[in-house]
């Protein structure tokens, strides 16, 4: 049943002639004429009109830091709150993706190949289905969604949204094999060997960042990207401190509190204000029971927990950093586990496998304005060319990178 604020915000829109809402999503989401729809009783259409915009409106809209993008420009919210557009798109999304019949590709405009099935990778797949083209995913693991099924914890994203886009896919007639890493017994060379004309790099990034102090290989210390992966196969304990200041390190400490954890702490070298997680994320941890330190850098890891030192700032008028420890103040933090979030980088098996493929100092594959790497008909976007970033920058960039692989196999074509 619809509930009943759904309505009740969506007549809260004000229909701008210029509506700021759109400006601040990276896709540009026509929020308004979508809203307009759905007070016009015509659901199907408003959801068609997000989906053709962004496949992964039914992601973005649960997982968008909307706060920075559509809400944050909602001039509703100038003189009160802004209209929850958050709450109208999922409505919208999850009602039309349930009665959603793509037409199956007839696959004669090409053959693509896409390694990895994360957002970057689900949203070129049904792109370049839709134009007929010949698509096959392969994913490393057993299922689809990437970062989206095994980085975002269940209480945030759920699982069937991931399944639903799953079944779109093979309506379209996308061919998905699963555990299946090119880079080990296959390598792009077979793939373009066997006829993909065009090739898609979508690997994310999946290896923890090292914090490379003493005891980091001790049987107390996990990765928050791994313990995502399958929070069940842990037993952390009753006390646990994780690392961290972005929102893996959230989302890895109200995952603990839920597998029953009976005390969780988030400790950062950073200030509370310097934090990269989301306000409301950190919110909702501190509601959950999750404690917060600041300002204390990790130096030593122990049988016992880990040791801190206060974190050492300088301000230059504009910006404050961290430059180091304070001499003197090292402290055990006692605990029976340790998360530590600080980041993730990509593996390098397709690259190292795959001769031509230019990659960064970070180890980042290295991309033109239309995701052209340094191979002719390897193509990339998503977190494997910028790092961890929003799910919806990897769908923006990952349209334009579309239409360049089908004018790419097109040209290919003709000559």
């Amino acid at each position: 049943m619809m509930s009943k604020h759904v309505m009740d915000d969506a007549k809260r829109c004000l229909q701008c002639k210029n509506p700021q809402c759109s400006k601040g999503c990276p896709v540009g989401t026509p929020i308004r004429d979508a809203i307009q729809m759905l007070l016009e009783s015509d659901v199907k259409q408003a959801g068609q009109l997000l989906f053709e915009n962004n496949p992964l409106s039914i992601i973005c809209c649960r997982v968008c830091p909307q706060e920075n993008q559509c809400e944050g420009h909602c001039v509703t919210g100038i003189k009160s709150t802004p209209v929850q557009i958050s709450a109208i798109e999922q409505y919208i999304s999850d009602f039309y993706l349930n009665v959603y019949e793509p037409k199956k590709s007839d696959k004669t405009a090409g053959k693509i190949g896409i390694i990895g099935s994360g957002p970057a990778g689900i949203t070129i797949a049904l792109l370049l289905a839709k134009k007929n083209y010949d698509v096959t995913i392969f994913e490393g693991n057993d299922s689809i969604g990437g970062v989206l099924r095994y980085g975002i914890p269940e209480f945030r994203l759920p699982k069937k949204y991931i399944d639903n886009l799953g079944s779109v896919l093979i309506k379209s007639g996308v061919k998905i094999r699963p555990n299946t890493t090119i880079g080990t017994t296959l390598n792009i060379d077979d793939m373009f060997r066997d006829g993909f004309q065009a090739i898609f790099l979508g690997t994310g990034v999946w290896n923890p960042r090292k914090m490379n102090i003493k005891g980091e290989s001790l049987g107390n210390v996990n990765y928050a990207i791994e313990y995502l992966r399958k929070p069940n196969a842990y037993d952390l304990g009753e006390k646990v401190v994780v690392i961290g200041a972005g929102n893996v390190a959230i989302d890895a400490a109200r995952t603990a509190v839920r597998q029953g954890v009976r005390e969780v702490s988030i400790v950062s070298y950073k200030s509370e204000e310097m934090m990269a997680a989301r306000e409301t994320e950190i919110r909702y941890a501190k509601i959950d029971g999750v404690k917060f330190h600041y300002l204390k850098s990790a130096v030593e890891f122990t049988e016992k927990g880990v040791v801190f030192a206060d974190s050492k700032v300088v301000s230059d008028g504009n910006n404050i950093n961290v430059v180091g420890t304070v001499e003197g103040t090292e402290e055990l933090m006692e605990c029976d586990s340790i998360i530590v979030a600080i980041g993730q980088v990509p593996r390098a098996v397709i690259v190292s496998s795959s001769p031509g493929i230019e990659v960064n100092s970070k180890g980042l594959v290295v991309v033109n304005e239309f995701g052209e790497t340094s191979r002719p008909g390897v193509y990339a976007s998503g977190d494997v060319v910028t790092g961890a970033k929003t799910v919806v920058e990897a769908v923006r960039f990952s349209k334009i990178v579309a239409n360049a692989m089908d004018n790419y196999v097109q040209n290919l074509k003709k000559n």
